[in-house]
């Protein structure tokens, strides 16, 4: 019997993880395209459908088959985990991705790019003169801290100082507390002011060190939408012999003595003694932990004070608006091949506090307007209510309202010591000689 697993994007990774560490695998999806809720929609017909939207696209549109539309918008770290399960899996070989063009971050009612670079930092209208230079003191110290070497610490307890005291050592003002927590190290709440520093001064880390990448921003985004990703999974699962069938009804899945020892689809039963799913395969083994309100929006220009960016990422810091929750804002267009020419797809997303969320995400569709067509989504998040230890039923979490993958790829290494009983080791993983834009770019 073999791990047999249900599909969407945590579940297609980790389905190439484990065909590449040699083991068989059953991948089954009711749907018929990869991904699950993860996947990109083409042509645009199937969207306005999905969404239940009377009519065709207007001819302003043009041709349906040139659009690619997320479901989920998340953009990829450059130095983040992701990218380093897609070089450990060699999925790179499927994918071409293009750097984001800018990252903004709201405060008071504007819009500002988030400083890429020193000079950036220093023309930037986010702070004042004397606030950059403690900032950049502050970015300097983080650049240079390691966990490792008591050395750099400066006084700091990386496990019991809290984020607080950091900022106030470093005497950093509420715009750029807002900003350093919420657009660089991409807290959705402010929870982490009182938990220990170290976790956040990684996160800082992480973001500056994929900054140095490629400059413009953090962010990779993958040409042709993110239903990319989990087909080069399924493509790579198959290479080391794994098995995949779309278009799968799954009557039931079979237990005995508490123990998942099959899966039932049209009247056949394939057999594994392990089984990892996404939520909505098994609603009595999950918990409703929130909602999420998406709202993807076409527009015919760029957002507006972004500099006619083509891509960006603007986060709207809770503070900013009176809630517990930041709101994002993903915008991606044509030159990613997952709109018409000219066209531009904006994604808001945002974690639901009231009973009006459509109210809740106003502060974003703002900054868009105007919207030539809205698709707004409310769904829930779930989390599973046991390890899956006893059943060896292992079950994903649904996507947050974050705009990156990290949070995913945590739940991926969750999902994967749970069933495997030791940690997901990115330390084997060798550094591929070709970096992830291939060849052509390096010359």
């Amino acid at each position: 019997p073999v791990p047999c697993i249900l599909s969407s994007l945590q579940e297609c990774i980790l389905s190439g993880i484990m065909s590449v560490n040699g083991k068989k695998v059953l991948h089954m999806d009711r749907n018929s395209y990869y991904g699950g809720e993860s996947a990109s929609i083409t042509p645009l017909e199937d969207l306005y459908k999905r969404f239940n939207l009377p009519g065709t696209p207007p001819e302003s549109m043009g041709r349906g088959r040139d659009w690619n539309v997320d479901l989920i918008p998340k953009f990829l770290m450059a130095n983040g985990q992701l990218v380093k399960m897609l070089l450990y899996t060699e999925v790179t070989r499927y994918l071409d991705f293009k750097v984001i063009e800018g990252s903004f971050v709201y405060k008071g009612g504007k819009i500002y790019k988030v400083p890429s670079t020193e000079a950036e930092a220093l023309a930037s209208s986010l702070m004042g003169l004397f606030e950059k230079r403690r900032f950049r003191k502050f970015l300097v110290y983080v650049a240079n801290f390691d966990e490792n070497d008591p050395r750099t610490f400066e006084g700091v307890d990386p496990k019991k100082t809290t984020m607080r005291d950091v900022y106030k050592k470093f005497d950093l003002g509420q715009d750029v507390i807002d900003f350093t927590g919420h657009a660089l190290a991409l807290y959705r709440t402010d929870d982490y002011l009182d938990q220990p520093c170290q976790e956040t001064i990684n996160r800082i880390k992480l973001y500056s060190e994929s900054l140095a990448r490629y400059g413009k921003s953090p962010y990779l985004y993958p040409l042709y939408g993110l239903g990319e990703l989990p087909q080069g999974f399924a493509r790579l699962s198959a290479i080391y012999g794994g098995t995949y069938m779309l278009n799968k009804p799954i009557e039931e899945i079979v237990i005995e003595n508490g123990k998942v020892v099959g899966v039932k689809s049209e009247g056949e039963v394939a057999r594994c003694k392990q089984l990892i799913c996404d939520p909505s395969y098994v609603s009595d083994r999950v918990t409703k932990v929130g909602q999420v309100i998406r709202v993807i929006c076409i527009l015919s220009h760029p957002i507006k004070n972004t500099n006619d960016a083509n891509s960006c990422q603007i986060i709207i810091p809770q503070n900013q608006v009176n809630r517990k929750s930041d709101i994002y804002v993903c915008m991606i267009s044509s030159a990613h091949n997952v709109a018409a020419q000219g066209k531009y797809i904006a994604i808001a997303s945002t974690t639901v506090e009231t009973a009006d969320p459509e109210k809740e995400i106003k502060p974003a569709l703002d900054l868009l307007e105007p919207i030539e067509q809205k698709f707004v989504s409310i769904s829930d998040l779930f989390a599973p209510t046991d390890l899956g230890t006893e059943s060896q039923i292992f079950i994903s979490r649904t996507y947050d309202a974050t705009t990156h993958f990290e949070t995913t790829c945590d739940d991926i290494k969750d999902i994967y010591k749970r069933m495997m009983g030791s940690e997901f080791d990115f330390e084997e993983m060798k550094r591929k000689k070709n970096d992830i834009y291939g060849e052509e770019e390096q010359q």
